[in-house]
């Protein structure tokens, strides 16, 4: 009965470590695949609003960059010639500007210009000229402030 015993035990560790050397590696189960697909939703979850955020956050930054800069340029033009640009095109012809900027939440360089007579009060004026300018975007900013 002993020598059964140890005939039946050698047999099945043998058959036991064939299986282990034999066995072809599996895929994963059907419930890892869920678990790892979930993480990566509720991942993306989180970082698609927060990497929409950062985008217009970088916009609403370039935005105010280029306001200053076009304004800034606006006034150096209007105390060197003692007269206003009529339009954002003289101050990329007189060296002001490389180019116009384009307008970061419109895409294009298509800036509100606000032509002011007041300009005239100041300077031997006979035209208006841009006095300020503006972003033509219709929405309205993280801040809550109209981009226009």
């Amino acid at each position: 009965m002993v020598r059964a015993l140890q005939a039946f035990w050698r047999y099945a560790m043998e058959q036991s470590v064939r299986m282990l050397i034999s066995r072809k590696p599996g895929g994963f189960t059907l419930m890892e695949m869920m678990v790892v697909i979930s993480v990566i939703v509720i991942l993306l979850a989180v970082a698609i609003p927060i990497f929409r955020q950062s985008i217009m956050k970088a916009d609403e930054t370039t935005l105010k960059t280029d306001l200053f800069t076009l304004r800034r340029m606006i006034d150096q033009y209007t105390k060197d010639k003692n007269k206003a640009p009529e339009s954002l095109e003289d101050l990329v012809a007189a060296g002001y500007l490389k180019q116009i900027p384009k307008d970061p939440m419109t895409g294009e360089p298509n800036w509100n210009v606000t032509v002011e007579s007041d300009v005239m009060q100041y300077l031997d004026q006979t035209d208006p000229g841009v006095d300020d300018v503006h972003s033509s975007s219709n929405f309205t900013s993280s801040e809550g402030t109209p981009y226009s």
